[in-house]
């Protein structure tokens, strides 16, 4: 059996545990017909380190957003990345693009496709597929008002008195919400917002729609595919419609089609849950190519911020390496706020919470979620990173915090905001009426530009320090995402691990406080020697102790 056959044979069973069998039948074959006859070819891949951005995180005045965001990454960015995850640049209605008016086109506001397209030719780039919900405004939607096919079943509807008390929300905001159709009013699903209507996927029609901007997304040059918010997709009331598992068999079934149409190009899930919950979306190596890694991202930060790397040792520890074929996407900062879901588990609330009080002193916010039983919780905190981190004084600890992350196994990912040190927004806050726009800036070029040139800028001290750690990164065999990795039990205020492969091994050792500290060898498993620093350059002699000066991160080279 040739490997096509293999996949559609693979792709009915999935489609057998959503829909009943002459209906799954028909599905596949209208998804086989959709698929071009010979996969589509592609290059190898560009270094794995990936920039975070918005099509318009930087522009000029006459000038579509994409182009003078391509410009930004030439000049100053050049090959140092390879990749870029480009935010929703779709035409939308809120939530900064995501949600999504038109999913085939480019938003002209930013640009055009041929744009798009410009920047795939220095980038691999990752496109948001916005799957688990669309625009109010969409034509779906009008459809769904107006009683006319496609969208009059594309949305999930139920009656106002309807039990969601067990479903599991990201917001405090109304679960459902009332709409007057010309069928009369009705009442939609709205996981997110009221201008966000959950799709209905248990609808074949709706994953058709998907199967070909899917197509579309890859026809244009993505070479990474982000399932946005894929946990919430399925709903089954009586349960808390998190991750079920029909959700975990579309997945599949996208990354069949992925893997049957494009070879090269990654399926990536984004899941801002618990740890578990979370790396489940590897499935057997046989769902997302790429899950975030979202527990990193807290942990990391309350490590610096408190000197205290007991929660991200003892998480550390227990990490387990994802399938073959498989890798964690790492990242310490995005467009969104850092989640506090992914602590539930890892650590207790009163450091959770001293997290927060610490945010808050620092100029952010938290969002909350309804948990239920008229109960809400931090979900999640609304903070620049560089803020979150107190500004210029705590540069050093910011780097250091980045030279920890990139040395983590997986695929290490920096939002452009972090990677230029950008402060907390409070104005766009106060326009948009959003906490999450305090980290959503947009920079003007010749702003940027005449910064950038300044060497005693704050945002050049930042964005230098972090290009050459990534270049230095991008020289460290040990340090490639499918490298081992074995985390080093050490006293609070040091975090250690080795990585190593047949052509390299390091010991990553990182002070998490503001004070030099001594670390005896023994506890990090070394000899006394001499050792060669990959992150600095320098050599340096040990005989029974290591003198760490603050916030200092060593990549020590060791004997293979």
């Amino acid at each position: 059996m040739n490997i096509a056959a293999t996949n559609k044979d693979i792709a009915l069973q999935l489609l057998c545990t959503l829909y009943e069998p002459g209906v799954a039948q028909t599905t596949l074959e209208r998804i086989w017909s959709r698929l071009p006859d010979q996969p589509i070819p592609g290059a190898a891949p560009r270094n794995h380190c990936m920039i975070i951005s918005y099509a318009d995180s930087v522009s000029t005045e006459g000038e579509a957003p994409l182009q003078t965001l391509r410009r930004f990454l030439n000049v100053h960015v050049g090959e140092t990345f390879g990749r870029v995850h480009l935010l929703p640049f779709f035409p939308s209605s809120s939530d900064d693009g995501f949600a999504v008016i038109d999913y085939r086109m480019v938003d002209h506001h930013v640009g055009a496709w041929q744009d798009v397209e410009d920047l795939a030719d220095n980038y691999d780039l990752m496109f948001d597929l916005v799957i688990n919900h669309c625009s109010r405004e969409s034509l779906w939607f009008a459809d769904f008002v107006n009683g006319r096919e496609p969208g009059r079943h594309y949305f999930i509807t139920l009656p106002e008195e309807s039990d969601v008390s067990q479903v599991v929300r990201p917001r405090s905001s109304p679960l459902i919400s009332a709409v007057h159709t010309y069928g009369g009013i009705r009442h939609v699903w709205n996981t997110f917002s009221e201008d966000q209507i959950d799709l209905d996927f248990s609808n074949p029609q709706v994953l058709l729609e998907f199967v070909d901007i899917l197509m579309l997304y890859i026809e244009r040059g993505a070479k990474l595919i982000r399932l946005d918010a894929v946990a919430f997709l399925w709903k089954r009331l009586g349960t808390n419609c998190m991750s079920l598992p029909e959700t975990h068999a579309l997945v599949k079934l996208l990354r069949v089609i992925v893997d049957e149409v494009c070879p090269h190009a990654r399926l990536i899930t984004e899941t801002n849950v618990p740890h578990e919950e979370n790396v489940s979306y590897f499935g057997e190596g046989d769902e997302a190519h790429i899950v975030y890694q979202f527990s990193l991202a807290p942990l990391l930060l309350y490590s610096f911020v408190f000197g205290d790397g007991t929660y991200l040792t003892n998480w550390a520890l227990r990490l387990s390496p994802p399938p073959s074929g498989t890798k964690f996407l790492n990242f310490i900062a995005s467009h969104d706020g850092i989640g506090l879901r992914p602590l539930e588990g890892l650590m207790p609330q009163d450091a959770i919470t001293r997290l927060v009080d610490k945010m808050h002193e620092r100029g952010g916010f938290v969002m909350l979620r309804d948990a239920g039983g008229n109960e809400q919780r931090p979900y999640e905190i609304n903070i620049s990173l560089m803020s979150a981190f107190g500004g210029e004084p705590g540069l050093n600890a910011y780097v250091a915090a980045h030279a920890v992350l990139v040395s983590f196994r997986g695929m290490p990912a920096l939002y452009i905001h972090s990677l230029l040190g950008t402060l907390n927004d409070i104005k766009l806050v106060e326009q948009t009426g959003r906490t999450r726009s305090i980290n959503r800036s947009r920079w003007q070029w010749h702003e940027l530009h005449e910064e950038l040139k300044d060497p005693d800028s704050m945002h050049t001290r930042v964005f230098q320090a972090l290009l050459d750690l990534i270049e230095r990164r991008n020289q460290q065999a040990a340090l490639q995402p499918h490298a081992a990795q074995e985390v080093i039990p050490t006293p609070p205020s040091v975090f250690a691990m080795r990585r190593s492969n047949t052509q390299q091994v390091l010991l990553i050792v990182s002070s998490l406080v503001d004070q030099a500290q001594p670390v005896a060898l023994k506890e990090l498993g070394l000899e006394p020697g001499t050792y060669l620093d990959q992150l600095s350059q320098t050599t340096i002699t040990l005989a029974d102790e290591l003198a760490l000066a603050p916030y200092q991160v060593l990549w020590l080279e060791l004997p293979i």
